[in-house]
């Protein structure tokens, strides 16, 4: 088939991979536009456009999918299908009824659960011990359409989202191509997804990761890992912010929520059950450490509590 892949990150690359090492003719790419990075604000391609450029394909990148140039391009382009793996913008009716085989997404969790920008920072939070990917035709209802195909994937203890999204973009990238070679096929039926069990899973803010040390230290471990490394988990002391790498539920005495005890390798946090250590730490203006460096260089007065 005649392909447009849409995506836009990085994680979006081992499915744009998997299709180029396909049997499908890759005919362009549907990106987003280039965007500010760095402190030079420097306008750079996405990763997706970036890697269509290297092969040649042509690469287009409207500010809104709703521009009815993009229908005129995408006509012009005549795909079959268009597979889609974190696009990043809602792609109106007209798009989506002009392709045949229609746009497939790739998403990183087991619809119904977790429709939403954010799928997998929400299994973690939630402690799901499963999670996985789903092949589906979109439609405009969101993350709603009917189901293709999916792939599983167990939440290891000491997964961030980091972790856990680059194995289940690894790992769904067979799952888009063999949904693909269905399709061209016609052996596959699309299923519609269940009634009951839907979650939502909007994206995480900065001020959804700060830590709220009275939560029981299982919560707490759960938040940081599903904020790693985006937005970044973060607390404060004496009014600066500290960003928070993971950090480990320990079997210590209790200590009052927010109160440290820095022992010479280790830093230790009370929170509403048992004590958590700390990982890596960042504080303001300063590179990432561990946290018993972090202490030592802090100089941090007996009885310091992190948190407003």
């Amino acid at each position: 088939m005649r392909v447009l892949f849409a995506g836009t990150p990085e994680v979006a690359l081992p499915a744009l991979e998997a299709v180029v090492a396909s049997s499908h003719e890759l005919v362009g790419v549907l990106t987003r536009p280039d965007a500010p990075v760095g402190r030079g604000r420097r306008l750079t391609p996405s990763p997706v456009a970036a890697r269509a450029a290297e092969l040649g394909v042509p690469v287009l990148k409207p500010a809104s999918a709703k521009d009815p140039a993009l229908l005129e391009q995408l006509r012009g382009l005549a795909p079959d299908c268009c597979p889609v793996v974190a696009y990043g913008g809602l792609l109106p009716a007209p798009l989506l009824d002009e392709v045949p085989h229609g746009w497939v997404n790739l998403h990183f969790s087991l619809l119904p659960a977790w429709r939403g920008a954010a799928p997998v920072q929400h299994a973690l939070w939630a402690g799901d011990e499963i999670t996985g990917a789903t092949a589906f035709r979109i439609v405009e209802e969101l993350d709603a359409g009917p189901v293709l195909g999916v792939m599983t994937q167990a939440v290891g203890p000491e997964d961030t989202a980091g972790d856990l999204l680059a194995r289940l973009a690894r790992g769904g990238a067979p799952l888009l191509v063999s949904t693909l070679d269905g399709l061209e096929a016609g052996r596959l039926e699309a299923r519609p997804q269940p009634t009951d069990g839907v979650s939502l899973a909007p994206k995480l803010s900065v001020a959804d990761a700060e830590v709220d040390w009275s939560r029981p230290a299982v919560a707490i471990d759960r938040q940081v890992r599903a904020c790693t490394p985006a937005p970044g988990a973060w607390t404060t002391l004496d009014g600066e912010r500290i960003k928070l790498g993971p950090v480990r539920p320990v079997g210590r005495a209790r200590l009052e929520p927010g109160t440290l005890e820095v022992t010479k390798n280790a830093v230790f946090v009370g929170t509403g059950s048992g004590p958590v250590q700390l990982g890596p730490v960042r504080a303001h203006g300063r590179k990432e450490m561990d946290a018993a460096a972090w202490a030592r260089g802090a100089r941090l007065p007996a009885g310091a509590v992190l948190g407003s």
